[in-house]
């Protein structure tokens, strides 16, 4: 069986991932090693087992992997990546990360409407497989229909983003915020003889007044929305918006720009789950 290095597995995408391929017994399948960049040494309790924790910045452990599948982040892969494979290591690179992406070498994985794809790179010897970007393939998971059969020149997209889309911290920045609103709303202002715009005002006050945490989103998400997701472009446009026209033409395997995809990215005051219009 193949020896598969999992790193980033306390994570939010992580942890999802790690529940299903349980329920999938996908680890019968594989012999898994769980990589720490924090707790090297360790020993956890996963799935009813103990695993010993090795170092996911040790590149000679991780060399030993057939298959290295991480959910750790884009910075960890930029910095781990190209020292595993200047050192020559030339095992299958699975990655959640938007890092690998728009590589020439890499293919982006939405079976199963990238199937036959899919299967090219694995014969053209592909070996770094990344996720897409959430919002475009929430897109073209509900049109695949229209896109093969090649009825879709060009999509106004807009998408609303959970919190759980920047992270496990930015989870619990929302939750911390929402106690925070709560303790700082007079109680009395709950009470359903109270005027509804008297609370309304209470609570934009609050927002306005820079006691809630925002160590992670930079402003309150709670009781809000940030119409921005990632990093100006310096074109009027967000960097997450940028993705759904690239991703999406690489996914389904068309040249740059064959399909215009235009529209906003927004974050919302959500824990999970994503929607698309």
């Amino acid at each position: 069986m193949l020896k598969v290095g999992l790193i980033g597995w306390r994570g939010m995408v992580g942890s999802v991932l790690n529940k299903r391929m349980n329920q999938e017994n996908d680890f019968q399948k594989i012999i898994p090693y769980f990589f720490s960049t924090s707790n090297a040494g360790g020993i956890v309790d996963i799935n009813n087992k103990k695993y010993s924790l090795l170092d996911a910045n040790n590149i000679d452990e991780l060399a030993q992997m057939d298959i290295i599948l991480t959910t750790q982040g884009g910075e960890y892969t930029e910095q781990i990546h190209p020292q595993l494979r200047n050192n020559g290591w030339v095992g299958y690179w699975i990655d959640a990360a938007s890092t690998l992406r728009m590589y020439d070498n890499s293919c982006i994985v939405l079976d199963p409407v990238n199937r036959q794809n899919i299967q090219i790179a694995l014969e053209n010897n592909i070996k770094d497989f990344t996720g897409g970007n959430c919002s475009i393939t929430l897109a073209i998971l509900g049109l695949a229909g229209l896109f093969k059969n090649n009825l879709i020149e060009w999509m106004s997209v807009m998408t609303y983003q959970a919190a759980s889309g920047a992270g496990a911290k930015h989870v619990r920045e929302l939750l911390l915020q929402n106690t925070e609103l709560m303790a700082n709303i007079n109680p009395n202002l709950l009470d359903e003889s109270t005027p509804i715009l008297e609370l309304m005002e209470s609570v934009d006050k609050v927002l306005k007044s820079n006691v809630l945490t925002v160590d992670n989103f930079g402003v309150p998400l709670s009781g809000n929305i940030i119409p921005w997701i990632d990093s100006d472009l310096g074109n009027g446009s967000s960097r997450e918006e940028w993705k759904g026209e690239v991703e999406l033409n690489k996914i389904l395997g068309l040249q740059p720009s064959t399909i215009k995809i235009d529209g906003f990215c927004i974050r919302v005051g959500t824990v999970r789950c994503h929607s698309t219009a």
